[in-house]
């Protein structure tokens, strides 16, 4: 995750999408911005800019009617008093080409 800056907040974006279609679309988008933390949580540092774009990009893969995505904003500070509990964290599968 890249260094927090004056420009960026922490986010964690959670999503709560019941098409497994959908939700793969919108967990591959997510994994341009942020972290992958818990399967349907992402923890990410935006700007303003990034986060109109992601917004965007999310609702053309989103049925307002059954989908949830919510972000929300944390200070800084709060990152460094995460506290977890249980199994490891999830990894999207690494590629390595030689």
């Amino acid at each position: 995750m890249p260094p927090a800056s004056e420009d960026t907040t922490l986010y964690i974006v959670a999503y709560d999408i019941p098409d497994d279609k959908r939700r793969t679309k919108v967990h591959r988008a997510l994994c341009g911005y942020g972290a992958w933390t818990q399967y349907s949580l992402f923890e990410c540092w935006l700007t303003k800019r990034q986060l109109l774009e992601l917004r965007a990009k999310l609702a053309r893969h989103l049925i307002a009617e059954r989908d949830s995505v919510r972000f929300y904003p944390l200070c800084g500070s709060c990152q460094g008093k995460v506290i977890t509990v249980g199994g490891a964290r999830p990894h999207d599968p690494v590629t390595v080409i030689l």
